[in-house]
């Protein structure tokens, strides 16, 4: 299991140094450097493939609490800390942002464990915007509870769901509720916890039960001269079931959550550099696309052979296709490039693949019109008309081509041997079924 967590790692580290070398190259022949305005577009996004890199490379695994108000967030995570280093206090939101304390519960783990405000408090787009990008930097995620979800609490679990990160539910506070209170909680939080109706219930790593900060309870005192008094002590904090279910996770999947969380990090950075691109260069591609449009149509309507009109053709769309590619700045090979006409074609439902085929029997009407042309000049208006279908049904097809390639480019970026979806896809095919990272790969619909 270690073998393979290190595996994930080293892959994910080669996904992100390629990455990074591919626009560290770009900007060095100038492509970049010759608009300034692009430049100054995708440095957020490549300076997030910098920072992504090293915190792989320091395999610090960062842990965010979230919760609604007054659920013990901070109280859950000193009593991981086994100190009150995060302030806790009987008034409504006394966290008001995030706040980060290291952690090294055993052997060479590093955990960051990162406090955040009420998800009720969140107010604005500021806090908005720091609520998501806490929940984008952290690899697990603990939301914590303290008694039946309410509905804001199942909103905001969804929401957390759907960050694609792996989640604790963590019940807190159980000391305030009787065993069989607790056990008939527990059993609807298995099932809502899930976020959807028809999702397996919780597993145990998945859902653990605490009591962060003990109500003080009255107990009596008998002394040795008789006397009975009563004062009030503060139970230990129990928090060790779920301090050994992160170690356990940790142990068992904790490199492969750090790299999946890299990986996603660096996918959504690349997408943004890919669309911030073809924005940017929109009315270019256009230009592009409708030039080769004429180009391949004019191509194909004079050639009089038809087999070199669907070879002419192919051509034109994986030039089309690689032109594209070096407008926004993607790195793009004659094989990739035939990659991506092979997708557009089979992905077109058949239509691109029904205007080839119609292309080619016009193309062998068109072939034998030429050929019998000096013996009957009536035939050159046959292959005039054939040739004008035919040009026509090529310009639409380059077009819907390069049409097709400006999404896949935007898209499918981050595809490829070493491209963060293909290594997401990867680590998520070799989890087991007892890990958490389980859940995740049936919430992204991955079947193998």
């Amino acid at each position: 299991m270690r073998n393979l967590q290190e595996t994930h790692l080293n892959r994910a580290r080669a996904s992100l140094r390629q990455a990074l070398s591919w626009y560290g190259y770009l900007r060095k022949s100038g492509q970049l450097s010759s608009n300034p305005e692009l430049v100054g577009l995708v440095k957020p996004e490549l300076e997030a493939l910098n920072a992504t890199l090293n915190k792989l490379d320091s395999n610090v695994i960062r842990i965010a609490a979230f919760g609604l108000v007054s659920r013990g967030k901070s109280a859950v995570l000193n009593a991981l800390l086994g100190d009150k280093i995060l302030q806790t206090g009987p008034l409504n939101g006394v966290t008001q942002w995030p706040r980060s304390v290291r952690w090294q519960p055993g052997g060479k783990v590093l955990v960051e464990l990162i406090d955040t405000p009420g998800l009720d408090e969140i107010e604005g787009e500021l806090r908005a915007d720091m609520a998501r990008e806490v929940v984008h930097q952290a690899d697990l995620i603990l939301f914590v509870v303290s008694g039946d979800i309410t509905r804001t609490e199942y909103q905001a679990l969804l929401e957390l769901r759907r960050s694609q990160k792996p989640l604790i539910l963590v019940f807190n506070k159980i000391d305030l509720y009787p065993d069989t209170d607790q056990g008939v909680i527990y059993q609807n939080l298995q099932q809502l916890g899930a976020g959807h109706p028809d999702a397996k219930p919780l597993l145990p790593d998945e859902i653990v039960m605490v009591a962060a900060e003990p109500a003080a309870m009255e107990v009596r005192v008998e002394w040795p001269d008789g006397r009975v008094s009563y004062e009030w002590e503060t139970p230990p904090p129990q928090v060790d079931e779920l301090k050994e279910t992160i170690l356990n996770i940790l142990n068992r999947e904790g490199r492969s959550l750090l790299a999946l969380n890299a990986l996603i990090q660096a996918r959504d950075a690349e997408a943004a550099i890919a669309q911030k691109t073809i924005d940017l260069r929109e009315q270019e591609a256009e230009d592009i696309i409708w030039q080769f449009t004429k180009y391949k149509a004019l191509a194909v309507m004079l050639n009089p052979i038809a087999f070199l009109d669907i070879l002419g053709g192919t051509v034109a769309d994986l030039a089309l296709i690689r032109a594209l590619a070096r407008l926004y700045g993607l790195p793009m090979t004659s094989y990739e490039a035939g990659k991506i006409l092979k997708t557009i074609l089979f992905s077109s439902g058949g239509l691109l693949l029904g205007e080839l085929g119609s292309s080619f029997l016009l193309g062998l009407g068109k072939t034998t019109a030429a050929i019998t042309s000096g013996d009957n000049p009536s035939n050159i208006t046959a292959f005039a008309g054939t040739a004008i279908a035919q040009a026509g049904i090529a310009g639409y097809g380059a077009y819907s081509v390069g049409k097709a390639a400006q999404v896949y480019l935007e898209k499918g970026c981050t595809w490829g041997q070493l491209g963060a979806s293909s290594v997401i896809q990867e680590i998520l095919s070799q989890v087991d079924q007892n890990t958490i990272l389980y859940r995740l790969r049936q919430e992204l619909g991955i079947k193998y």
